[in-house]
């Protein structure tokens, strides 16, 4: 049983570190251009989810019954709509800040995660929202007397989806102009800026990009856990940037690896301790990590232009 038990523990963890991953790609996007944290990223992680699960609510009181398409329409609402908002924080709490002393932009965006989490608070209520099972079924791996390993078919979905949104976003940071525009602004924003490269408008696609892969990490956990609040951005938000940190903030790579292994260890922490100080656990490792890799995993030395 204890394999089998294992097994299934690896593919939870596996699952939920694929969220974190997806939160975690807005942090460390942001964080590579522009050098700041946006911590209303979490919360409108929260609104993406919200969107959804009204945009669920809404298609099947229409009529409509083919689950594909369901997840489909979903998907397009829920990114473009939870994009503007990620466009709005970066025109409200970022531009207007961006050549202020570094701690200004920072309180900004803390202060439009309070402004987000008591909108959706007075909006959809205090109360956790919840939502039928759409996709039900799965296989068996393996079926022992005293244990079956499940992968089930959302589990499925969520580590595909993942997987199709990083080669994606991967192809347009490495092939396309706006890539180029992205990495060049990492570099050095000043420079890219006398090059031709319009900076207002990379980060403002930059936050937007990183608002829609917030949204499907949204949608992917609603369906996972079947109902959310309006606190649930605070709390996915604060281990999505521990996972980017203890990947290497500023590397997308390291991003998806730091919430795989956020996942991993909240899970079997979980299954194989006390549920209570997961939690605990995987900000202990942070530390530890952070102690002998000050830049996390993947992360690059910052190097001091003068």
């Amino acid at each position: 049983m204890q394999y089998e038990y294992f097994v299934q523990q690896l593919i939870n963890g596996v699952t939920l570190g694929s969220i974190y991953g997806l939160i975690a790609i807005g942090y460390t996007m942001v964080y590579g251009i522009i050098g700041m944290i946006n911590f209303a990223h979490g919360d409108i992680f929260m609104v993406g989810a919200f969107i959804a699960l009204i945009a669920f609510l809404c298609l099947i009181a229409l009529g409509l019954t083919a689950i594909p398409l369901v997840l489909f329409l979903v998907l397009l609402i829920a990114m473009a709509l939870t994009s503007l908002y990620g466009w709005a924080v970066e025109r409200l709490a970022y531009r207007p800040l961006r050549h202020s002393f570094r701690l200004a932009p920072l309180i900004s965006a803390i202060g439009m995660a309070i402004i987000l989490q008591n909108f959706v608070q007075i909006v959809q209520g205090a109360r956790t929202k919840s939502l039928p099972p759409l996709i039900e079924g799965g296989y068996t791996l393996i079926d022992s007397e005293t244990f079956a390993v499940r992968l089930s078919n959302v589990q499925i979905l969520i580590v595909l989806t993942t997987l199709t949104a990083m080669l994606v976003f991967s192809w347009v940071v490495g092939k396309t102009r706006l890539g180029r525009d992205m990495r060049a602004c990492e570099q050095d924003l000043k420079m890219a800026s006398l090059l031709g490269v319009d900076i207002d408008r990379t980060i403002s696609l930059t936050f937007v990009i990183g608002a829609g892969l917030a949204a499907v990490a949204g949608i992917m956990h609603l369906l996972y856990y079947g109902s959310i609040d309006f606190y649930i951005g605070f709390v996915a938000g604060v281990k999505a940037f521990t996972a980017a940190v203890l990947g290497g903030i500023g590397s997308l790579p390291g991003a998806m690896l730091g919430g795989l292994l956020i996942g991993l260890i909240e899970t079997f922490w979980a299954a194989y301790f006390s549920s209570e100080y997961k939690d605990v656990a995987a900000f202990s490792i942070l530390i530890i990590v952070l102690i002998f890799l000050p830049t996390g995993i993947m992360g690059r030395p910052e190097i001091e232009k003068v």
